[in-house]
């Protein structure tokens, strides 16, 4: 049986096992941590959208070898909290109960698919899988089918658009290219709300990405795109980003869950109806304690991991648990060749934009949200709930 097993190996699970090695080394009392993940590597989910999506991953052996963290490649499907012990299946189809005294569950979460006819031939960035093949199909286009539409406007859609105008450039040998970003609502990038709108409507317009408001997709073909007024687009590429849901394990634990499938959790991360458990993370609802909860979100993910982790090892040994508070909101926002626009507060009030905002951008991207590798008292140091870890030189 292990003292603590997590589940999940992105940016929660991860620092989660971080935070509970911590914890233990720093009592010098033993905890045997497991981390269970489908994969062998932390993907880089935030930088999914830019080019060559394969190389945006570390392994996590890297990090959780010098803490002597075990892991295991398998999906958790199950928990059984009577027994206290949770369900693994591995790619072989082999299933097995694993024990534990406290479980964290990190499992993140999933793009909501399109149900049209022809999503099936609908990219998305969702997955490591889904961004590289992408990629590959952006690298075997041919001549005159360098259009792409892109559904959804929101922090990802956004994203994706302003940075495929320049990945569909550099296949078109110099072809016009077309991006399209289409979104049902009525104004664009609804949820990122009034303060960073005027900022993301002039970089699209720089960019010639043409804007399609109240409109959604009602079918995709090979070559053509249906929209739900009619209008039909001739387009070879389509990339979903609309929406995401939380991991089903959430709805297995048994706790309430909010309207995104995440559970809701109390301040030191528990989840109320089961004790032994914690949540970290997408699959997390968490008061932020300025009256907002966490979003599905890497600024999120990493904090509530530390905290999770660092709470779940605190009552195996016998230490007081801590309350999560989160850090300011902000919101960095890559627009491509246009460069990138930082927003502060939940009002999302623009403070920065511009080749200054892209620099930042860059360092967040390729340096903040990476874990330390390799050295094991520089990644326990990393992992301390109570501060923000910044690698040296960003």
């Amino acid at each position: 049986m292990a003292d603590l097993v997590i589940a999940g190996g992105g940016f929660a699970g991860l620092w989660s096992a971080m935070a509970a090695s911590r914890l233990a080394a720093e009592a010098r009392l033993p905890l045997d941590v497991l981390l269970v993940s489908t994969g062998p590597d932390l993907v880089i989910r935030p930088r999914l959208y830019e080019a060559d999506p394969a190389r945006m991953r570390v392994p996590l052996d890297d990090v959780l070898g010098p803490l002597g963290v075990r892991r295991e490649q398998a999906a958790v499907t199950g928990v059984n909290l009577a027994d206290q012990c949770v369900e693994l299946v591995f790619a072989d189809g082999r299933s097995e109960w694993e024990p534990f005294r406290r479980l964290v569950v990190a499992t993140g979460s999933d793009v909501r698919r399109p149900v049209f006819e022809g999503a099936e031939l609908v990219h998305d960035v969702d997955t490591l899988g889904g961004a590289t093949a992408l990629d590959a199909h952006l690298r075997e286009l041919s001549s005159g089918e360098y259009t792409a539409v892109v559904a959804g406007s929101g922090f990802t859609g956004v994203e994706v658009a302003c940075e495929l105008v320049s990945r569909l450039k550099a296949v078109a040998g110099g072809e016009p290219v077309k991006v399209c970003l289409v979104e049902l609502a009525d104004r664009l990038s609804p949820r990122l709300g009034s303060g960073p709108r005027e900022v993301i409507s002039a970089a699209l317009g720089s960019l010639g990405v043409e804007v399609l408001l109240g409109t959604g997709i009602r079918r995709v073909t090979p070559g053509a795109v249906m929209l739900s007024d009619g209008a039909v687009i001739e387009a070879h590429t389509v990339v979903w980003t609309a929406g995401v849901a939380a991991s089903p394990l959430a709805a297995k634990v048994g706790g309430s869950l909010d309207a995104l499938g995440r559970l809701h959790v109390d301040r030191h991360l528990r989840v109320p109806e089961a004790p032994s458990v914690f949540a970290a993370g997408d699959v997390a609802a968490a008061e932020t304690g300025d009256g907002h909860v966490t979003l599905p979100s890497c600024q999120h993910a990493i904090p509530l991991g530390k905290r999770a982790g660092h709470n779940a090892a605190a009552e195996l040994l016998g230490l007081p648990v801590t309350p999560f508070t989160a850090e300011p909101y902000a919101t960095c926002l890559d627009l491509g060749p246009a460069g990138a626009l930082l927003s502060t507060g939940w009002e999302r009030t623009v403070v920065l934009t511009g080749p200054d905002a892209k620099t930042l951008k860059r360092t967040i991207n390729e340096q903040r949200i990476y874990p330390p590798t390799g050295d094991r008292e520089a990644i326990l140091a990393a992992a301390d709930p109570d501060h923000t870890w910044v690698p040296k030189g960003s």
